[in-house]
């Protein structure tokens, strides 16, 4: 059997789908804070975008999929199918006090494919992280009570271990496009499928057996959808340069499914279990969010773009969890309306030159987002962080006998959480592939 170019093309991007599929249920994250709401929201861009840290409501570029702003998609080249895929590896370092602890966690990241259908118009899908789980933490005290036995020598106090874990996360695909109906504006939407669990154990076990051992878990599986829909309006400067405005909406809505809150005590002498489960109807919703974004671009040498997303999570109410009596038991789950500003760019010394190095893109970027968590229980954490970053990078053409059209897109970002309790260092590298296919092309022969 003779396998030509195109079969095993396709061969490969099936090969690539299932990468990132068969690494669905790893976590990138091991921050404390994925503990609460929906856990740490995650960065959505491709990876042309992580090397401008984010940046990209207003991009549209012919050889890239920008799932950000789907009104993006009617630019893609008619005669490219363009698949990106990418992953990353992180090095977080918490501090608490005067403590620090290290840790390193590897992820498949996204992927995302396009091609035009039709004239002023293409499509796009794919795979992306909507939200991230992951934490283990154990602490150990002393349950003192001097009191009930001031002169009792024999008396020891009873050690508390209190373990705290997180697992989950949201995952999104989705299918979208973007139609040019007027030369300069666009318009577009993505439908997303978006499915996974939220879970959380804090769990209280005790040295003296008497005393019985203690978990609360909380539990919800996902499965629902997210629309957003996004327009580009293009201004021409000059013949080389030009001005572009996007905006995205996404309305917020309820993500459907009962949460569960069980309360478990466990005899550690007879191994009896007394559990009380609370349920909640439709625990968790998104928020409403509101993208908008301006970038300058210089020919195909320079662009520069700045991004400002709102997130509504303060219209979004705590659970309410009803226990079997009718009893209404209150959740911690409070948040703050989220504000992101990104800013970022990327220049490229020659993109039609002959050496190697002059095609080269060089880029740099830096955002700011507010909390969204507030948080103030017994459980230790009594904020969520905000977040500041900042990310350098750059972009290799894959030059090869047939292909000069694909990217290696490379980023180093760095990223500060800052809480009221905890603060963590994460350096993160970000590795990209966009693989553009010219499947669309007519050949012509003399």
């Amino acid at each position: 059997m003779t396998i030509t170019r195109r079969s095993a093309s396709i061969i490969s991007l099936f090969l690539l789908l299932l990468s990132p599929l068969s690494a669905i249920a790893q976590s990138s994250t091991l921050s404390p804070y994925s503990m609460y709401g929906l856990g740490a929201l995650t960065d959505q861009s491709n990876g042309a975008s992580r090397g401008m840290n984010g940046v990209g409501q207003a991009f549209r570029e012919s050889n890239q999929i920008n799932h950000l702003n789907p009104a993006s998609y009617s630019s893609v080249d008619s005669t490219t199918f363009i698949f990106d895929v990418g992953m990353s590896l992180q090095r977080t370092i918490f501090k608490e006090g005067s403590s620090t602890k290290g840790a390193n966690t590897a992820d498949f990241e996204y992927f995302m494919a396009g091609f035009r259908a039709a004239k002023h118009l293409g499509m796009g899908f794919g795979l992306v992280p909507f939200s991230d789980m992951g934490f283990d933490f154990k602490n150990t005290n002393s349950v003192n009570n001097y009191a009930q036995y001031p002169y009792d020598p024999l008396y020891t106090s009873t050690k508390q271990t209190t373990n705290y874990t997180a697992d989950g996360g949201l995952h999104e695909f989705f299918i979208g496009m973007g139609w040019e109906p007027f030369k300069n504006i666009s318009v577009g939407f993505n439908a997303s499928y978006m499915w996974g669990n939220i879970g959380r154990t804090v769990s209280s076990t005790f040295s003296d057996t008497n005393v019985n051992s203690i978990y609360k878990i909380y539990s919800q599986k996902v499965n629902t959808y997210k629309l957003s829909f996004a327009a580009q309006y293009t201004y021409p400067l000059s013949k080389h340069d030009n001005l572009t405005l996007g905006v995205t909406v996404t309305p917020g809505h309820k993500l459907g499914g009962d949460a569960e809150l069980s309360y478990i005590s466990i005899n550690s002498v007879s191994g009896k279990a007394d559990t009380v489960k609370c349920i909640a109807k439709d625990g968790y919703r998104l928020p409403t969010e509101v993208a908008v974004g301006l970038a300058y671009k210089h020919a195909d040498k320079w662009r520069v773009g700045l991004d400002y997303t709102y997130q509504n999570w303060a219209s979004i109410p705590s659970s309410n969890y009803v226990k079997p009596d009718g009893t209404i038991v209150g959740v911690t789950g409070n948040y703050n309306n989220r504000h992101k500003i990104n800013a970022g760019g990327e220049w490229c010394r020659n993109p039609q030159g002959r050496s190697f190095f002059d095609k080269i893109r060089y880029r740099a970027g830096v955002s700011y987002a507010s909390r969204y968590l507030k948080i103030n229980t017994s459980e230790g954490i009594k904020d969520g962080p905000r977040e500041i970053s900042a990310s350098v990078g750059f972009a290799m053409p894959i030059i090869n006998n047939y292909n000069n059209r694909s990217i290696l897109n490379i980023g180093f970002q760095w990223v500060n959480e800052a809480g009221s309790v905890i603060t963590a260092n994460t350096f993160r590298i970000n590795i990209g592939l966009t693989f553009n296919e010219r499947w669309f092309m007519k050949w012509k022969f003399d």
